[in-house]
């Protein structure tokens, strides 16, 4: 029999003492449906220069177990267990003590940096107000010390920037006041709450660089709470998996990524599309969804979503421990599993065959025609679509223009995924909007199923939408929470002019189509999870059986185990129902594991375009290299074998783009050309033009263009 060990009988001599320790905290509110147990017994230590990476669904508890540690719950909650700081116990100090302390010994980055800013003052007087309250200095060296700071992290020009208010910053420039902020008095720890996740992924790979540096420069222990597994693989040390307010696997980044022992963290792993994997690779969704914290079952808490449970799981809550072979080869790894040695190494689970990989679905009979030959459902020729920038409260007059679409093309296929990326603000949604809203006035011809859009009358436009569908980012906010969810997919079918009986008889094959209840029609759609919520929104768009999906970022707010499963259906139900999709996001992948072809969007242009595979596998724009090199695996050796490019400064203002190429002031390519070639980039705006090296259908907008690998 193989003989199990507590992590409290399996200690090591640790080489520096814990900079922080939190041991058994819980933490519950009260509600009316009952207490609510958000945190239960969870336990974990950092030591200076260490970086521990907390991960887990929303509603796990590690968000609350960092503001447990700051002291920064409610008076209702209530706390137990132990936070010591450098061995000094912080539950049970008072208001003032703990002011003392945050801010200078423990510091803390949010993950909405414009909250965790007062709009009313400069980014530069809250740093000084952080200095002086924990630091004995005048305002002209407060000042200075802040100037440094915002250097230190990267803002540009920090003596002007300094006397900005937060919303004079970019997002990306205001996380990195926010970790200024942070580092101000030399904290010794720094939690940072999920501090990448509105980000854009170059803006991401700068942020965690800053982080970098800051402990380079602090020595501080670091928590990184995230959902990312990306983000920790390259960034930790350690890894704590949470699931229902406790830790279920525990251990070295290594470990847990390679050798995992419990199925919910197998499940993460298998659900999350990489980058650097075959787009025919299929995700393996986790089933069902986490327990509520005031009703958790009996036994273990995600026995009822695991593939391998047994009685024993029904029966009792396993506790975080490591097995013999573990205790013996000194490896600090432990699960919440009562079958963890079963997937030791020899054992008789194979952590590969827990959650089997999906079916593909079947290619359908258009797929399997020539790109060439297929039918155009969407063309986009010479789009522009520019807002006047205008000034004064009474008398208004114009003084600029934001150019937010620029002059774009592109075509989508019967039956195709085009994938349209790029950083926030680069023109992706306002594409879709205009889509949408088929303009009439605006320069450009927007093309749909044949017929260009100028000109048609309003009955023809209405014909026209029942072809062209939407699936909104926010299924919460799309659904109207007034009516049951059978009423809101039959909506639509209503507006066209659907008979009673036929609508009775779609409602129920459209729930069935997208994995859900008949059944279930007459609930509203607070009473279903979020993924769910995603799906009911697709069986919407898919009620008039239209040719062309409108996807805006539809997977975006959802769990990567959700995620996993909503991209698995839209998959499905392209390959069914040959449906094209047009595909906006900023998660490239996510856009690697759906999309047949990709359009790269900068400052209202489209920059690169062409297949999936020549993209990710020859990106020639200097500006895609940088997306894709930015992108965090989930894989720890990987991640560290990387090199980022990462780009200088933000997104420029599409009210003041840059002359030649608008590019140029963040190109890692543009600083090592010649006087001659610089000139060009200047002076001339590359236009999208066809790649020479064999690769049909690929093209950049770049006088330089040249293929690299980043992967």
């Amino acid at each position: 029999m193989t003989a199990i060990l507590s992590s409290r009988e399996l200690t090591a001599e640790p080489e520096l003492a814990p900079a922080l320790e939190v041991t058994d905290l819980h933490v519950t509110f009260p509600s009316e449906a009952g207490d609510v147990r958000a945190v239960r017994g969870v336990s974990f230590s950092v030591r200076p220069g260490e970086v521990l990476g907390i991960v887990g669904e929303s509603g796990s508890g590690k968000s609350v177990s960092s503001m447990a540690v700051l002291g920064l719950l409610p008076e209702t909650a209530a706390v137990s267990g132990s936070v010591k700081l450098h061995g000094n116990e912080l539950l049970g100090l008072d208001d003032r003590s703990m002011t003392r302390i945050r801010g200078k010994d423990i510091a803390m980055v949010f993950q909405d940096p414009l909250s965790a800013l007062t709009p009313v003052y400069t980014v530069g007087d809250q740093i000084i107000e952080a200095l002086r309250i924990h630091q004995d200095l005048d305002k002209a060296a407060a000042r200075k010390r802040t100037i440094e700071l915002l250097d230190m992290v990267g803002i540009p020009d920090p003596a002007r920037r300094v006397d900005a208010f937060p919303h004079e910053f970019s997002g990306g420039m205001r996380q990195r006041a926010v970790i200024a902020m942070a580092i101000a008095n030399d904290p010794k720890v720094i939690i940072a709450d999920e501090p990448t996740t509105a980000l854009d992924v170059t803006i991401q790979a700068q942020i965690l660089d800053v982080l970098k540096t800051a402990q380079e420069v602090t020595g501080a222990a670091i928590v990184v709470i995230t959902h990312d597994l990306g983000v920790v693989a390259g960034f930790a040390d350690r890894v704590q998996v949470m699931y229902a307010g406790r830790p279920v696997e525990t251990g070295s980044v290594d470990e847990v990524y390679y050798t995992p022992r419990m199925p919910y963290t197998i499940g993460l792993l298998g659900s999350i599309p990489r980058l650097d994997d075959d787009r025919q690779h299929v995700l393996t969704p986790i089933d069902g969804n986490p327990p509520s914290l005031h009703d958790l079952p009996l036994g273990c808490p995600f026995q009822t979503r695991c593939p391998i449970a047994v009685d024993r799981c029904r029966e009792a809550e396993p506790e975080l421990l490591a097995t013999e072979a573990d205790a013996a080869d000194n490896r600090s790894h432990f699960t919440a599993c009562h079958r963890s040695h079963e997937m030791a190494e020899g054992g008789s689970l194979v952590p590969a065959e827990i959650y089997p990989v999906p079916e593909p679905p079947q290619t359908t009979a258009v797929a399997q025609v020539p790109r060439e030959e297929r039918a155009t459902v969407l063309e986009i020729d010479g789009l522009v679509k520019h807002f006047p920038l205008m000034k004064g409260a009474v008398f208004k007059r114009q003084v600029g223009t934001v150019r937010a679409v620029d002059g774009i093309g592109f075509d989508i296929r019967e039956g195709e995924t085009l994938g349209l990326v790029g950083e926030s603000g680069c023109g992706k949604t306002t594409t879709l909007l205009e889509i949408l809203d088929l303009p009439s006035g605006q320069a450009g011809t927007v093309t749909v199923f044949g017929r260009d859009i100028r000109g048609l009358k309003g009955s023809d436009r209405k014909a026209l939408r029942r072809d062209l569908q939407v699936v909104f980012q926010d299924p919460l906010a799309a659904l109207d929470a007034r009516m049951p969810v059978g009423d809101i997919i039959a909506e639509p079918l209503t507006t066209h002019g659907w008979a009673k009986n036929r609508i009775a008889a779609r409602v129920p094959e459209l729930l069935r189509q997208v994995g859900l209840d008949p059944e279930h029609a007459e609930r509203f759609p607070a009473e279903f999870s979020g993924g769910q919520r995603q799906r009911i929104s697709i069986a919407r768009a898919l009620a008039l059986e239209p040719k062309l999906v409108i996807l805006d970022e539809p997977v975006s707010a959802l769990d990567v185990s959700i995620q996993a499963g909503v991209l698995n259906l839209l998959d499905e139900l392209k390959a069914r129902l040959g449906l094209s999709y047009l595909f906006v996001a900023h998660d490239l992948t996510v856009v690697r594991h759906i999309a047949d072809r990709i359009a790269v969007m900068y400052l209202g242009r489209i920059v690169e375009l062409g297949s999936a595979e020549s993209i990710f596998e020859a990106p020639s724009h200097p500006y895609t290299q940088a997306l894709l090199s930015a992108v965090p695996l989930p894989d720890p050796h990987k991640e560290r074998q990387r090199k980022r490019i990462l780009l200088t400064g933000d997104l420029p203002s599409p009210a003041d783009v840059p002359s030649g190429c608008r590019f140029r002031n963040r190109c890692p390519k543009f600083t090592a050309l010649d006087e001659a070639a610089r000139t060009r980039c200047r002076d001339e705006d590359p236009a999208l033009h066809d790649l020479t090296d064999n690769r049909p259908g690929h093209s950049a907008a770049c006088h330089y263009a040249a293929a690299a690998a980043v992967l």
